[in-house]
């Protein structure tokens, strides 16, 4: 019993703001009227997802979206596992310790201040980029959509990549020391070590991050793709997904059974891809499926 009222507080929190929501589901399928409230406006059945793939943003958005969700997804598992094991092969060192600090520090700063930290390197005028690195032939970054793709990329993996390779120090760090000891008593390199001892017994650690990355793949990182491009109309061909295109869509019309449509769109859809990659996973390796 004590450890179920330890439990309690998270629990709760769990419920009010995961579980308790799901009731306003059937928002989706309603057309919001709000002289009637919520339970009398009138049922439209799938309406409310029409304008999701009706609009001529739709290939964009849906493009953009998936692209760079599988984009992020394989440089950050690729990224923060090897970030790990480079710093477990460093260890205890001066270096790891000063390191540490600068890998974590973007995962606990607002998103807004990674967006003004972008503003600082990226303003056409004042920019640390266009005054220090580029000042013959100053680009005007927030009117060229073509290298947009590259900025979200960089600024995504600088952002996340330090909080995965805490996630992969700590399996690493339960693996059995003594499967390194034989190895090096075998005469195997670092190399080796990593390739053979370290790679495989990360490998469920890895599927049970690709699968929870799996179910998000249709959101996106509302901050990274509004608030870092700074709303800009003409980076819209790189930088529209779902998420923004929704918010963008409720500001102009007020309309929240459009934007819960979009949301349970993208929470369905996210569950059964999970569903079908962890079957995936189930027959191609049982014993490192997640259920």
């Amino acid at each position: 019993m004590p450890f179920f009222g330890l439990m309690a507080p998270a629990l709760i929190y769990i419920f009010i703001n995961n579980y308790l929501p799901m009731f306003g589901v059937f928002i989706a399928f309603k057309n919001i009227n709000y002289s009637k409230g919520i339970f009398g406006s009138d049922w439209i059945g799938f309406k409310n997802f029409e304008f999701l793939f009706k609009t001529k943003d739709a290939y964009i958005m849906l493009r953009n979206t998936l692209g760079y969700n599988l984009l992020f997804i394989v440089l950050g598992i690729v990224l923060s596992v090897s970030l790990a094991i480079l710093m477990n092969e460093i260890g205890k060192t001066l270096l790891a310790k000063i390191a540490q600090p600068i890998i974590i520090f973007p995962n606990m700063i607002s998103m807004v201040i990674v967006a003004y930290i972008g503003f600082a390197f990226l303003n056409s005028q004042t920019g640390f980029i266009n005054k220090s690195i580029l000042p013959g032939s100053p680009i005007s970054w927030y009117s060229k959509a073509q290298y947009w793709p590259y900025i979200l990329t960089v600024v995504h993996i600088w952002k996340v990549t330090g909080y995965g390779s805490i996630i992969y120090m700590a399996s690493i760090g339960g693996i059995d020391k003594e499967l390194f000891e034989a190895a090096r008593v075998d005469g195997a390199s670092r190399w080796r070590q990593i390739l053979h001892i370290t790679l495989p017994l990360l490998k469920p650690t890895v599927i049970i991050m690709v699968l929870m990355s799996i179910s998000k793949i249709f959101n996106s990182d509302f901050g990274l793709f509004y608030q870092v491009p700074m709303n800009s109309g003409v980076l819209y061909k790189t930088t529209q997904t779902i998420d923004t295109y929704v918010y963008r869509a409720l500001m102009e019309q007020s309309d929240i059974g459009m934007s819960s449509a979009a949301s349970l769109f993208q929470s369905v859809v996210g569950f059964v891809l999970v569903i079908v990659a962890n079957q995936i996973v189930a027959k191609v390796d049982a014993d490192n499926r997640l259920f």
